[in-house]
């Protein structure tokens, strides 16, 4: 686990803000004129401060989540659809976009997209990456799906990728979205130079391999059944093999949107906040919801004997913990509050926090 203050800088960006400032005249003299205030004054100022009164009453415009997730998420999903086209050979691009195109809410492509524009850059700079990310997570899903994984027969409310097409293809389609990826984010990303792109690449590497979803993944296969499984161990799990690529996700969009060493290390630890946090309900939700409010198989985790966080620490407690990782998350957002672009992390950090599926 790659501990919380490791700092890991694209380049370093420096600046200097001056204010230039007009010293007075202390020649001139200076008088004193009493007056007495006119009635006309004095209504005047009695308008002034009502207005400044109602002005503050105004209520602050309230952002709309529900219209913000659409609009991102049909953004997304139009590019995902224009990425992959139906090709020779043709079963293999079917396979791949059959699982990438299922739905799916869009969190990671979303984040990545917020981070950019909290930071100043545009939706168009991030979408490579954001797609990517995509890629990358149903890549997971599909491999994590596999008997020899986690034998899935629901994703999305839709059968799984080696249902409809095979083992071996599903594997291959995981494959071929992977290669994909970055290959999809080093050639089509543009408003970003290519330091940043690349320092984006390395984030994106490191967060699916032995630092990150692999090394989660493996430990997580090892303990299913354990009986010594600590919260050290659960915590390292889901540290890696479900939040390094939400972290990564926001990374990316901080990296390419042109944030600043400190501005990216304070959107890191907030996006590994939530996606510890994401874990967390989703252990909640898998003893608590049914599969069809899921949209995959519910108690699926008790069935095998997987440490979950309601095992080790109750459901109470869980819960208890959920709300710590996301006042820790909104926490990182401080430095923010000022710009209107940070309502899209806190909203989805509280939807992280009290989704149902």
């Amino acid at each position: 686990m790659r501990p919380m203050s490791l700092v890991h800088s694209c380049s370093i960006f420096t600046g200097s803000s001056f204010i230039k400032t007009t010293p007075i005249n202390n020649n001139k003299p200076t008088f004193k004129i009493h007056q007495r205030p006119t009635i006309r004054s004095t209504i005047s100022a009695a308008i002034v401060e009502e207005e400044v009164v109602k002005l503050q009453q105004k209520p602050k415009p309230t952002f709309n989540f529900n219209a913000y997730m659409l609009g991102k998420a049909n953004s997304v999903h139009k590019a995902l659809d224009e990425s992959i086209m139906i090709k020779n050979p043709p079963t293999i691009h079917e396979a791949m976009r059959y699982s990438l195109l299922a739905g799916g809410k869009r969190v990671r492509p979303i984040l990545c997209i917020a981070a950019c524009e909290l930071v100043g850059g545009e939706e168009a700079t991030a979408m490579p990456a954001a797609c990517a990310v995509e890629m990358i997570h149903t890549m997971s899903l599909i491999h994590d799906d596999l008997p020899c994984m986690d034998n899935d027969d629901f994703r999305r409310g839709k059968p799984t990728n080696h249902k409809v097409y095979g083992e071996d293809v599903a594997v291959l389609a995981g494959d071929s979205l992977l290669a994909f990826a970055f290959e999809y984010v080093s050639s089509r990303t543009e408003g970003a130079s290519p330091a940043r792109v690349l320092a984006a690449i390395g984030e994106l590497a490191k967060s699916i391999g032995t630092e990150g979803l692999v090394a989660g993944q493996v430990v997580d296969i090892a303990s299913t059944g354990g009986q010594d499984i600590g919260l050290d161990q659960l915590e390292f799990i889901h540290i890696h093999k479900t939040a390094a690529l939400l972290e990564a996700s926001v990374v990316l969009g901080a990296i390419l949107g042109g944030g600043s060493d400190a501005q990216v290390e304070k959107l890191r630890t907030f996006a590994r906040c939530i996606g510890l946090l994401f874990q967390v309900v989703d252990d909640i939700l898998d003893v608590t919801k049914s599969s069809e409010e899921l949209g995959k198989t519910a108690g699926k985790d008790l069935l095998v004997d997987k440490t979950t966080y309601p095992k080790l620490l109750g459901l109470d407690r869980s819960r208890q913990f959920a709300e710590e990782l996301l006042a820790e998350a909104k926490q990182q957002l401080e430095e923010f509050e000022s710009q209107a672009a940070v309502a899209p992390l806190l909203a989805l950090a509280e939807y992280i926090a009290y989704r149902q599926n």
